[in-house]
């Protein structure tokens, strides 16, 4: 094992982290205020095909990674109709938004490319090196020569915790995922802050999904979203509601999946289905080791009725 190939790894784990650290994020933001969303695969799903083709069609991958947000806040609109204002279970919808966005993603492609097997590219957005510091050894080509959004997301982090826990408006949408009739009571907008939630989850993770088709691959396939809806549920639990936490989740689910495609090329005569596997039992063993140790917020996942008492 050579200085080059930790050095690869390490910054594969950062790049494969990023659109981990979006969608994980969006689900953070839906969980404080009380919404547990599992739709997120589906959000990023219909999120990495537009912003795919829109890049496509203008040319621009800002406009792919802007459309990817708007079409997964349009997408989120239905669970949260749903769940806030109708009351309905979130876990039913949020697995309702898994099937019906990945489908309509296909549904729009197939229209507008065909079924044929030839797969449209385009270019992707271009990295951005900070003078000067792009050319430590290692650390400048790690933290200091990524695109935009790598930065975007590791400064959404620190954004993250100081508004959760420096500001009030931060502490007052905690409040409303904790006890949202106690919230109601002090004269917090419960129901304008579960919608908000709804709208940072959906353009987060339709930005994590469009990240992966104008930042990470150049074309689309369908699948490519590949589980890190399901890993990103598992990263906020590994990360304890925190910002900080889930950060170095992600880069480890990031680590994972970057060590399995290195394993997948290396000659160890298994099949490489057997390397696949290797981020979805990490997942499942951090679920099973830490996952049960600390609740996440204490009415998460439960209706909110303003008559109730």
């Amino acid at each position: 094992m050579s200085w080059d190939f930790v050095s690869n790894l390490i910054l594969a784990s950062v790049r494969m982290a990023v659109p981990l650290l979006f969608i994980a994020l969006a689900e953070l933001y839906s969980e404080r205020a009380g919404m547990v969303n599992i739709g997120l695969e589906g959000l990023a799903a219909i999120g990495s095909l537009v912003g795919f083709l829109v890049c496509f069609i203008t040319g621009s991958a800002w406009l792919g990674i802007l459309s990817g947000a708007l079409v997964g806040i349009a997408v989120n609109m239905i669970y949260a109709f749903a769940t806030i204002t109708l009351c309905a279970n979130q876990i039913v919808y949020g697995m309702a938004l898994n099937i019906f966005a990945p489908a309509l993603a296909s549904f729009i492609y197939r229209v507008y490319f065909g079924t044929g097997s030839e797969l449209s590219q385009i270019t992707l957005m271009s990295g951005i090196g900070i003078p000067g510091l792009k050319n430590i050894p290692f650390l400048g080509e790690l933290l200091f020569n990524q695109t935009p959004m790598v930065y975007f997301a590791y400064l959404l982090v620190i954004v993250t915790v100081l508004y959760f826990n420096k500001t009030r408006s931060g502490l007052n949408y905690k409040a409303v995922g904790e006890h949202p009739k106690a919230a109601a009571t002090l004269g917090i907008p419960v129901i304008r802050i579960k919608y908000i939630a709804c709208i940072l989850c959906g353009a987060l993770s339709g930005i994590g999904g469009a990240y992966l088709t104008t930042c990470y691959a150049n074309t689309y396939t369908e699948g490519n979203v590949a589980g890190r809806g399901f890993i990103a549920l598992a990263a906020v639990i590994f990360g304890r509601w925190t910002g900080g936490g889930i950060l170095l989740a992600c880069l480890f689910f990031g680590f994972c999946d970057a060590l399995q495609i290195r394993l997948q090329v290396a000659n160890f005569g298994l099949p490489y289905q057997f390397f696949q596997m290797i981020p979805y039992v990490a997942t499942v063993l951090v679920l099973s080791l830490i996952g049960a140790k600390k609740a996440g917020p204490r009415a998460g996942g439960q209706p909110y009725r303003r008559e109730e008492r």
